[in-house]
């Protein structure tokens, strides 16, 4: 029986290993991880359900079908308390054997997948809301507010605000038992969106060949996410009313209506009021998904939560991209605080990806993409206290006057470059590739060579 089993199942499986009893098997599964083991019950020595290093061993536990022929009620229940995953009587057909193996095996790899894609969705998604501004803590306040109730949300704001962590976040704190699923209304065609979010049965249309659950079934329990609702178009606005009023639906091809328990969170860059003044979208779909409403701010409007956002995305991004976490300094995000974020909280995050992958400092790559570079001429005050006279755009090429003295080229190059990057020591102390403590030494020094040349 070992010699058909492993034959049978070598043509499946990459691996296949035998033994005779329980003292050979154990040996050989401290050595090597094996996903299931067919196991017989009447063994010479220990008997298979005596085998404990195998159910105990949380470390290398594999699935494990027993198989028998003597056995009674007693011994399956004992089976079936270990954990068994099948029972198979003798004698039995290979090909019993073969399904049962299989159907564990399947088993085991949609675990395996279901975790791996857990842990990859984890890695890019997140429910919490950085920032402590007082519209983003107004924002929170709505979150949980909100949250217990099952009526209908619509989020509102600019691109790349947001609104989908805001969705989620509202899914979260509401505790509601099924899954959070999202879609994107205006990236899914028209003649398919129904199909999408309500269901077909086989045969409903042409390359319908087999029954599909839509996503508000998916969603049972759970909440339903339309982004960028301005988008549907009318009919499956007429549709879409219906669902939140009757709380059923009907897939496409059926006949049949089936009751559902999903929360609807519906999100838009648009204006959904001048949207159905203009008739591009549904009055009384309007009411029913407005019943409560979040504003999501732009983020220019709330730049002071900049302190926070740049130091959450720089770590969060570093680990995703496996590089070192830059030590960037508190400038750096004072310098982004005067531009308007067109792109919002998705642009600020793709040029901090951007920084970590370049190796420059958000104040210094700031700069470069507004089309800002060094002065051509420079105005500095040496140690005597007389101001120099701006360099002509030859001189600059040809370096600093040939009176100077190196201390003076030093201190005028040092305060250059402090110039160029708005005071920030740190980001100029960087560039000339010493530590800021030296930086902050030169300027003690100048500033008590002052003091002296005064008196």
């Amino acid at each position: 029986m070992q010699t058909i089993l492993k034959k049978a199942l070598g043509k499946f499986f990459g691996r296949v290993e035998s033994a005779g009893s329980v003292e050979d098997a154990e040996e050989l599964r401290c050595k090597e991880h094996f996903d299931l083991i067919v196991l017989d019950i009447n063994l010479p020595g220990r008997s298979g359900i005596e085998w404990e290093e195998a159910f105990n061993d949380s470390d290398k536990r594999a699935d494990v079908i027993f198989m028998t022929g003597y056995a009674d009620l007693e011994m399956t229940i004992s089976a079936l308390k270990l954990g068994a995953s099948d029972f198979i009587l003798k004698p039995f057909n290979l090909e019993q054997m073969i399904q049962a193996v299989l159907r564990c095996m399947d088993k085991r790899l949609e675990q395996r997948m279901q975790y791996a894609l857990k842990r990859d969705v984890s890695r890019h998604i997140t429910t919490e809301i950085i920032g402590s501004s007082d519209k983003t803590k107004q924002l929170k306040q709505l979150i949980t507010q909100f949250a217990p109730s099952r009526a209908s949300v619509l989020i509102e704001g600019d691109s790349g605000t947001g609104k989908e962590l805001v969705a989620r976040g509202v899914h979260e704190a509401s505790k509601r038992s099924g899954p959070f699923v999202p879609i994107n209304c205006g990236a899914i065609a028209p003649e398919l969106l129904e199909s999408e979010l309500f269901g077909h049965t086989s045969g409903a249309f042409t390359g319908a060949k087999k029954n599909r659950e839509g996503l508000f079934r998916v969603a049972s329990g759970g909440t339903l996410f339309l982004d960028e609702i301005g988008e549907m178009p009318l009919a499956m606005q007429a549709a879409l009313l219906r669902v939140l009023e009757q709380r059923t639906i009907r897939p496409v091809g059926s006949e049949k209506e089936i009751s559902v328990d999903v929360r609807v969170v519906a999100a838009t860059n648009r204006n959904l009021q001048e949207e159905v003044t203009q008739g591009n979208f549904r009055r009384d779909l309007f009411y029913r998904l407005n019943v409560l409403k979040i504003d999501v701010s732009p983020l220019k409007e709330r730049t002071s939560d900049l302190l926070e956002l740049v130091p959450y995305f720089t770590r969060m991004l570093s680990a995703e991209l496996a590089m070192p976490e830059p030590n960037w300094a508190h400038e750096d995000i004072l310098a982004m605080n005067e531009y308007d974020w067109p792109g919002n909280i998705r642009e600020l995050k793709n040029l901090i990806e951007r920084c970590i992958l370049l190796g420059k400092p958000p104040a210094h790559y700031w700069r470069e993409i507004n089309g800002e570079s060094t002065p051509t001429h420079v105005s500095v005050t040496v140690s005597h206290g007389a101001e120099l006279p701006n360099m002509t755009n030859q001189d600059s090429v040809e370096g600093y006057p040939n009176d100077w003295t190196l201390k003076e080229v030093e201190k005028a190059h040092i305060e250059q470059l402090v110039s160029h990057h708005d005071g920030n020591k740190s980001a100029a102390a960087r560039e000339l590739g010493v530590a800021r403590k030296t930086l902050e030494r030169k300027y003690k020094e100048w500033q008590l060579e002052g003091s002296e040349y005064a008196d």
